[in-house]
């Protein structure tokens, strides 16, 4: 059940809050054939599931057949809506203590009446919702059973020749034992016993196996296991160039190095295409002088640029790629990504005859020629950020796809994009969290020199690249899980053992997913810190969000909320290490920290080192109060909270947002839920989508950082429950089903982004943000935000601006009526509405304005355009075409603050056509596009103070 059940997880349930509570059970009879009647019996914490008063759980269960095939039990339902079918039955209650039961009449038919005898049964506890569960429970089939009880079934052990181990089990019936090594009988039992107890003197490597018959039936069992003799390890220095992972040394393209940080393991060995996959003496890794639980070795002789594929071997047999891979080959996903070749050319092929994740190396491998070397971030204060799913962005699903559509999210005025986990995680599908390796590119959307390209033309395009990535906990893939694990079964994979140095055994907080780190320790540490210089160094990203922060304490347990949720020092001091290692590779790197905790321990990360222009930004979740106004209803409708200092943060570091990947759509519950009255209906699209302009004007202009979830911008409106099929998966009580994290159609493939209506929401939301980004008078501290009655009302004021647009107005109303809002202008004089930029003069700073349901207005004390006519910042870099389209060989463009400039043109890929240096600091140009195909290119102006983009048509 562990890998099924971790994949099940992977595809379906990454960033659910689960937790797992360990429960006691029995089953009567303790052993069974199929085709007879049992009844499992379990004792819960019912205070920890959160069922004390309903008493409500359910069987979740699946059968393994003789075969090893593994399936569900045809009446478990949805994970996240139990079918009825399999209630517990409640007994009685003692305490928090809780017994009940469940009786299956007849195994077989009860799991399905597979065709292949069944071999063994899985089942665990859950609640409807599955939100709390047990751990997996497996139990064998058939009256006969034996228990190998040493050593442990599966295990590979590590001793000298002459070494004595005592082979001992117990069976349910008298049964005859036959003791193999390497298949040849070293001891046959002379009289049918319940016991076996055999010592076996260890002379050379060998596979165990143990067969106990019963001679009534004459059904037997077998179980296994390894003996390998220790083997002398050579100590030497880990030479200067290496380090953990694979090194490649700069001075021979023939050689790369690989060390393995390995505690616990006797030896390990090197297999790989270099070798046949055969474990042999010149790959058996040396130990380092300094740090003995380090392994190394050099392999030598590669072809440079040729692709090999390698795995360590550890003397207890199991087997695993390098944890610090940059890319790696699986043998469950691969094989599914590459359509016709288009989604990731020339995909090294996954090595026959092995198994698990494998390493890929490849020396002297031509590096990617940036364009963008030193990237000029936005600013914290002015970050607006574009969260962004691949998989659901386009229709094809690929880096290139991102690629093309750079015009399309350029237009938004956004100047950051977010991506959700895009490090290898299980499956192809999926939001990412279920990451398995986090130092490498998942391949599901391309290679890396494609996300390399597309991370250089946002960049070229003024946009900053963030990385949602989930160090909270790994997958059962991970190498580092799978290194120090226990398993029962035999298959691969399992729980976290008790001496591995990386994971805790049980979460330490209420929401854990996967396999939970543990924070505290140095490994983790270290291998966190690692993660994060891999993707700032060799992808030059320019920030990570950080997925569950809650998550890294070790002062709580798996089911205690009011622990988990409160304050806790040592998971401030841990992520302010983190923060610090983080800054360390890049002093201008954005951290952004998924908490939603308590104000006062937001605070301590984002007041930290603020005095160096840091401080971590913190999620700031307002969409009930955003979608009770776009809505129409004013109860609990306040989002004063976007004010940083509401959160005690002495500078702007709350990234509010109405909408993220993990909330439902604002749209959708305009559409469902809205408030009407007569000749007003909020349910009615075109009203709706009108009052989305609204949400941006008192969203967007709120001064501080903001996040705008993919199409937002274009009123999507599937619910974030919407499955692949189409349907919205919610039960009668509303509460969610299980396709959360189903597809979901492309807004671009639902056509959105040519629907009129649609357009002029991302049209006004562009506008809005182009007046924010490029008015001074929005990087301020100085600003008031009045909501709760449906009617807000948003002052901003910058004194020390030098523009004379010192002072905004930010009017709405989201009532279903013609209201007259006073505005309370700061003061009397002209006034603009800096939409339109038309004037009007202000008698009474409290004369009503009046404002139809679902209207807005963004009033300035000057004209958005007073600075120049372009509407930027006297000191932003501008570039423009006088003339749009060109044509007869000639590009005539106007620039400004374009000192130490260069134009460059650039085709829709990203590929470089030419570069002109500019002639002066602000004037006209005529350039060459002799040679230029007819077609849509990017013109970049880079100089000094920044960089400005502009479309160009050549007819």
């Amino acid at each position: 059940m562990k890998y099924f059940y971790t994949f099940f997880l992977a595809v379906f349930l990454p960033f659910l809050a689960l937790s797992q509570q360990n429960i006691t059970y029995s089953v009567n009879p303790a052993t069974f054939n199929e085709t007879e009647a049992i009844t499992t019996t379990f004792t819960v914490n019912e205070t920890a599931f959160g069922v004390a008063s309903s008493h409500d759980l359910y069987l979740w269960a699946w059968s393994i057949d003789s075969n090893n095939v593994q399936v569900d039990c045809p009446t478990n339902g949805a994970w996240t809506a139990s079918n009825p079918v399999n209630k517990l039955t409640y007994v009685s209650s003692a305490g928090s203590t809780g017994t009940y039961t469940y009786n299956i009449n007849t195994v077989k038919s009860f799991f399905g009446n597979r065709a292949n005898p069944l071999a063994k049964i899985g089942f665990l506890v859950k609640t409807v919702s599955g939100n709390v569960q047990s751990q997996d429970i497996l139990v064998n089939v058939g009256k006969f059973q034996f228990n190998l009880t040493n050593p442990v079934p599966g295990s590979t052990n590590v001793v000298t020749a002459g070494t004595v181990i005592n082979i001992t089990g117990t069976s349910s019936l008298v049964a005859d034992y036959v003791v193999k090594a390497n298949g040849t009988p070293v001891y046959t039992s002379t009289s049918s016993s319940t016991t076996l107890n055999f010592p076996y003197t260890v002379i050379q490597d060998a596979a165990i196996d143990v067969v106990a018959t019963n001679p009534g039936d004459a059904s037997s069992v077998t179980k296994s296991f390894t003996v390998s003799l220790a083997i002398p390890v050579q100590t030497a220095a880990i030479p200067a160039y290496m380090r953990q992972g694979i090194t490649y040394d700069p001075a021979d393209p023939t050689k790369v190095g690989l060390a393995l940080y390995a505690p616990g393991k006797a030896y390990v060995h090197v297999i790989g295409s270099f070798n046949n996959w055969t474990v042999s003496a010149p790959y058996l890794m040396k130990r380092d002088t300094t740090n003995p639980n380090l392994y190394w070795t050099e392999i030598t002789g590669l072809t440079p640029q040729q692709v090999y594929t390698f795995q360590y071997r550890t003397a207890d047999g199991i087997k695993v790629a390098d944890p610090y891979s940059s890319l790696v080959l699986s043998p469950y996903d691969d094989q599914y990504i590459n359509q016709n070749g288009v989604v990731y050319p020339n995909l090294p092929v996954y090595p026959a005859g092995q198994n698990f994740e494998v390493s890929v190396v490849q020396t002297a491998k031509p590096a990617y020629n940036w364009t963008i070397t030193n990237f000029a971030k936005p600013a914290k204060e002015n970050l607006i950020v574009y969260e962004l799913l691949v998989r659901d962005f386009t229709t094809e699903k690929t880096w290139q796809s991102l690629i093309d559509k750079i015009t399309y999210l350029k237009s938004l005025k956004i100047n950051a994009i977010e991506l959700m986990p895009v490090m290898e995680f299980d499956g192809n599908s999926s939001w990412g969290y279920n990451t398995a390796f986090h130092y490498a590119l998942d391949k599901a959307y391309g290679t890396p020199e494609k996300f390399k390209e597309f991370i250089d033309l946002c960049h070229q395009n003024g946009i900053a690249i963030i990385l949602d990535i989930a160090l909270n906990h790994a997958t059962g893939r991970s190498p580092i899980e799978r290194m120090w694990m226990i398993d029962p079964d035999g298959d691969g994979f399992g729980d976290p053992a008790p001496d591995n140095p990386y994971f805790n055994q049980v979460a330490k907080h209420s929401y854990s997913v996967f396999n939970d780190f543990n924070h505290s320790k140095p490994e983790t540490k270290y291998y966190v810190n690692r993660v994060l210089e891999q993707w700032i160094k060799e992808y030059k990203v320019d920030g990570f969000r950080w997925d569950l922060t809650k998550g890294f304490t070790q002062a709580c347990s798996a089911g205690d909320d009011a622990c988990t949720n409160a304050y806790q020092q040592d998971r401030v001091n841990i992520l302010k290490g983190y923060a610090d290692y983080q800054w360390s590779y890049d002093a201008s790197s954005y951290i952004i920290f998924e908490h939603l905790g308590t104000d006062s321990e937001e605070a301590q990360w984002a007041n930290y080192r603020i005095s160096e222009g840091k401080g971590v930004m913190m999620w700031d979740k307002e969409t009930s109060p955003y979608n009770q106004n776009t809505m129409g209803f004013a109860p609990n409708s306040n989002f004063n909270r976007v004010k940083y200092t509401a959160h005690g943060f002495s500078d702007r570091r709350a990234i509010s947002y109405g909408e993220s990947h993990d909330e439902e759509r604002l749209m959708y519950k305009n559409l469902n839920f809205g408030a009407s009255t007569t000749g007003y209906n909020v349910k009615d699209l075109a009203t709706s989508l009108e009052r989305q302009k609204a949400y941006a004007a008192v969203f967007l202009t709120v001064p501080g950082p903001k996040m705008i979830w993919q199409f937002a911008e274009l009123g999507f409106d599937k619910s974030i429950f919407t499955c692949e099929n189409g349907t919205v998966n919610t039960d009668v009580d509303s509460i969610p089903g299980d396709c959360k994290l189903d597809p979901k159609p492309s807004a671009f493939g639902l056509n959105y982004d040519t629907n009129a209506a649609r357009k002029s929401v991302k049209d006004t939301w562009a506008k809005i943000l182009e007046l924010r980004l490029s008015s001074e008078v929005f990087n301020t501290k100085t600003f008031t935000v009045e909501s709760g009655n449906l009617m807000p009302r948003i002052y901003i004021s910058n004194a020390t601006t030098a523009s004379a647009l010192k002072n905004v107005v930010v009017l709405a109303n989201f009532t279903l009526t013609t209201q007259n809002i006073v505005p309370d202008f700061p003061y009397v004089g002209s006034w603009y509405n800096l939409m339109d930029n038309s004037s009007f003069t202000v008698s009474s700073t409290t004369t009503p304005i009046t404002i139809e349901p679902g209207g807005f207005r963004i009033f300035g004390n000057a004209s958005a355009l007073a600075t120049n006519e372009t509407g930027q910042n006297k000191n932003a870099v501008s570039l423009m075409l006088t003339k749009n389209p060109v044509s007869n060989g000639t590009a005539s463009v106007r620039y400004t603050n374009a000192k130490n400039g260069s134009i460059a043109i650039y085709d829709l890929s990203g590929v470089l056509i030419k570069t002109v240096q500019v002639s002066n600091d602000n004037g006209d140009e005529n350039i060459s596009i002799n040679g230029l195909k007819t077609g849509m290119y990017l013109m970049q102006l880079k100089s000094e103070k920044g960089v400005a983009v502009t479309k160009m048509i050549v007819q």
